[in-house]
């Protein structure tokens, strides 16, 4: 391992918790896509599939940054075993009512349901800014890290989700994803030497992270990132039966991974300069130019190549944003403050997922891929307009760094005063 990878893992228990964050991340890339590969098996309506995984991922919109808010006051181990319960069993619902033919209606109050699933991803990085609060060059690695390890469950996930969903019986992917969960938020929970401190009688956290100006413009850029992840899962899903070989979408869509954790492992290397601000707009644009030759995709083996590609772009983006929210949310906030980034992308992922799906339904697969496409272009568009928004600002009492950082050099990713705070997370959302 390289040694700025090594470093972060000098203290004791970090193995342990980003391992036990491995495996409560996986339904963030396993459920969503499983739901969609699971109704498309039982109903061919892609429609359905398309809406019920919007209703996933808005319904976590709503409930998970105020699981992550009461995280922030009450601890970890207090909130997420509960959440866990309420989520596993709105599952289970969701499994019931699709095996056994019951009303549209039913999926959708058990899709609403499964929405209190928590922010994994966020709860370990809380972790990492805790642990290593002080040093902005081991944060910057240890959310390089963090952004390894989402990409690795996006590259496992779509093939044991929809492999099994496929090869096996159609509920078997959501039903694996919530076992996952299960096992890592226990595992999680049980390391409480790592676990952040609550603030319960912080003033800051009877406000909202979002009320920073900052942060809403990461939180509407993130909404149009989200589409990109929710319409390419679910046209990829479609292209590949399209072409006869559905079970091959999960190995597309691990290309896709891939590439970000490539580019993820790169940048967790470099020790950046200048503004976090400039590299997260370039990031953003260069994400909505990579959705342009998916457009000219004929084949399988086209179309992953073109994902690999478009993949680079993305956890060098999602590593910065981390740097932006580490600036703009108050310590006391940090939890929701990362979880308002993965809120925005669930939002994108609910809109173009079920956006993607009926113009699937409608015109066909290769016609899909233009959804990702417009909201690529949105999110370079709401990102120029918002940029002067996550430019540094003065520094402001209870910010994450607003404990004198002393010689450190205010060009390091994270070490900027903390500002008028920003945005949140990601676990990009993508294929849930």
């Amino acid at each position: 391992m390289p040694s700025p990878y090594r470093a972060i893992f000098g203290r004791p228990g970090t193995v342990a918790f980003s391992a036990a964050g491995l495996l409560g991340r996986m339904p963030l890339s396993m459920l969503g896509i499983g739901v969609v590969t699971m109704v498309s098996q039982l109903t061919g309506r892609y429609g359905l599939a398309g809406a019920l995984s919007a209703t996933l991922a808005l319904s976590a919109a709503v409930l998970g940054p105020q699981v992550s808010r009461l995280v922030d006051r009450h601890g970890q181990r207090r909130v997420l075993r509960p959440a866990t319960l309420l989520t596993v069993t709105a599952v289970a619902g969701l499994l019931l009512s699709a095996q056994q033919g019951w009303p549209d209606w039913t999926l959708f109050v058990f899709a609403a349901g499964a929405g209190s699933m928590p922010s994994v991803g966020s709860m370990v990085r809380a972790r990492w800014a805790a642990i290593h609060d002080g040093s902005a060059r081991l944060l910057h690695t240890a959310y390089s890290w963090e952004s390894i390890v989402d990409e690795l469950c996006f590259i496992l996930g779509p093939i044991l989700s929809i492999g099994l969903s496929t090869a096996w019986f159609p509920e078997a992917g959501p039903l694996l994803a919530a076992v996952f969960l299960v096992a890592g938020v226990l595992w999680l929970t049980a390391q409480r030497a790592t676990e952040p401190v609550p603030h319960p009688r912080e003033e800051h956290t009877r406000q909202s992270a979002l009320r920073s100006p900052g942060l809403q413009v990461l939180v509407a850029t993130f909404v149009a990132t989200g589409a990109i992840f929710g319409a390419v899962d679910v046209v990829t899903v479609a292209f590949a039966e399209e072409a006869g070989h559905k079970a091959a979408a999960s190995v597309v869509l691990a290309v896709y991974a891939l590439g970000s954790c490539v580019a993820g492992a790169v940048f967790g290397l470099l020790h950046l300069k200048g503004e976090p601000s400039r590299r997260w707009l370039v990031g953003v644009c260069a994400m909505a130019v990579s959705m342009i030759p998916l457009q000219l995709v004929g084949n399988l083996t086209f179309l992953a190549v073109a994902l690999f590609f478009a993949g680079l772009s993305i956890a060098p983006t999602m590593v910065t944003t981390m740097a932006l929210v580490e600036q703009h949310v108050p310590r006391a906030n940090l939890t929701e403050g990362m979880s308002w980034t993965s809120t925005g992308l669930a939002v994108g992922v609910a809109l173009g997922s079920s956006a993607a799906g009926w113009v699937v339904d409608a015109a066909g697969a290769g016609a899909g891929y233009l959804v990702p496409a417009v909201a690529g272009a949105l999110a370079a568009v709401v990102a120029f307009l918002g940029y002067r928004r996550l430019r540094p600002a003065p520094q402001r009492e209870g910010s994450a760094l607003s404990q004198a950082r002393g010689g450190m050099s205010t060009d390091d990713p994270g070490t900027r005063d903390r500002s008028e705070r920003g945005r949140d997370e990601s676990v990009r959302g993508r294929a849930s």
